[in-house]
């Protein structure tokens, strides 16, 4: 009877269209997530998803298998105390897609849940996709012999990306970088100050301390060090601090012993606005600081992870910088100040740098601009729509 219900199931989603199923393990993905469907919908209106998303994929229409921030972990320690119930979204997700037998399948990003479930799902012989190549390129190289026959196609984000993976016997498409969509450049600096009534000459400083429930912690108690520093020099510094919404009640909690309350923006226009009107900005390292740079802002950026993690780490990463915006480049363009060096003091007087000389920030702005033109596809198009031309291919047995 379950067997001829979930048979039934399939035939109906199949006369409505085809299925694509989708994974976004946080907050990048699910951006990355919905901007894919919109694609995919611009070219089949009839393409049927499911799979594990967050609020702009479940937007779209996405009804999420389970809730996307169960999957939103990082860190080697942090993962501990998480993996039975890892282990038990795992296993829906691989009963999902069997029950569903979608045409394809499209990991974002995530690799640790991701690499799982695109190997249990190996012997259904469904299209598999992986969407942001996996950064074995910094570290973990070693783990290259694990991934052969995980995915039919694996879409990469850097343009140095392909030849990479190419050179180790993996084939992967460059289809340009999701930063270019996110219309960080439409943003208006005299709304943002129209709007949270600040002042045309006081300095604005974008806060961001991560999208995670794991990073969060590690980084406000830090800022709110560095802010009490920096307002003894500049006292009509007003501080912006752009959150997912689902991370709002966690960095309010932080802030109720500050000192100078700043702007909490989850608003995406908004968000986009404050960097336009920001003079520079401290960030956690990842897909921000391609944001802030796509926006024109100076920054420092910043980590702190678990002692044993970067220990770890330490020991495993190949690369000289940790910031794309410095990889991407080959220099130091921007600051930073990771671990140890993820200090109040050291983080208030490289700010400080950059808020008295133009000359400092002129120069990461001048950089940004080169770093924008590498990130952009091949041919002209969108990065989603590179992306869903490579998927479609794919599931009509095509080449782009």
């Amino acid at each position: 009877m379950v067997q001829r219900i979930a048979v039934q199931g399939q035939m109906q989603m199949h006369q409505r269209g085809r299925v694509v199923w989708i994974l976004a393990g946080e907050t990048s993905g699910d951006v990355i997530g919905a901007r894919l469907m919109e694609a995919f919908h611009k070219r089949d209106p009839e393409i049927v998803f499911a799979g594990v998303g967050g609020g702009r994929m479940e937007a779209l229409g996405l009804r999420s298998l389970f809730p996307m921030d169960d999957l939103a972990v990082m860190g080697f320690l942090e993962i501990v105390p998480r993996l039975r119930m890892l282990s038990q979204r795992l296993l829906e997700a691989e009963l999902d897609i069997k029950l569903r037998r979608p045409d394809v399948v499209i990991t974002i990003d995530s690799p640790g849940f991701s690499f799982r479930l695109l190997k249990r799902i190996a012997p259904l012989g469904i299209k598999r996709v992986h969407y942001v190549a996996p950064q074995v390129w910094a570290w973990r190289e070693k783990r290259l012999k694990k991934y052969h026959g995980l995915w039919d196609r694996l879409l990469c984000l850097f343009p140095f990306e392909p030849e990479w993976f190419a050179k180790r016997g993996f084939e992967g498409r460059f289809v340009g970088h999701p930063v270019l969509q996110a219309g960080v450049a439409h943003g208006k600096a005299y709304r943002f100050r129209k709007r949270h009534d600040i002042s045309d000459t006081a300095p604005v400083l974008i806060l961001m301390p991560g999208s995670r429930s794991s990073e969060v912690p590690k980084l406000m108690p830090v800022f709110h060090q560095m802010v009490k520093l920096l307002v003894k020099e500049f006292p009509d510094l007003c501080l912006v601090i752009p959150v997912v919404p689902a991370m709002a009640p966690l960095v309010r909690h932080y802030l109720k012993k500050w000192e100078v309350q700043p702007r909490l923006v989850t608003d995406i226009q908004d968000k986009h606005d404050a960097y336009a009107a920001a003079q520079c900005a401290v960030t956690k390292s990842g897909t921000s600081t391609l944001e802030l740079a796509m926006g024109r802002v100076p920054m420092v950026v910043t980590y702190k992870v678990n002692w044993l993690s970067a220990f770890i780490a330490r020991h495993l990463i190949k690369v000289p910088y940790v910031a794309m915006v410095n990889l991407l480049m080959g220099t130091a363009i921007v600051p930073e100040l990771l671990q140890k060096d993820c200090r109040a003091d050291l983080l208030a007087e490289t700010i400080s740098e950059l808020l008295r000389s133009p000359f400092k920030a002129d120069a990461q702005k001048g950089a940004f601009s080169s770093l924008l033109q590498k990130l952009s596809p091949p041919r002209g198009e969108t990065p989603a729509d590179a992306a869903v031309m490579e998927i479609l291919a794919l599931m009509d047995g095509e080449e782009v």
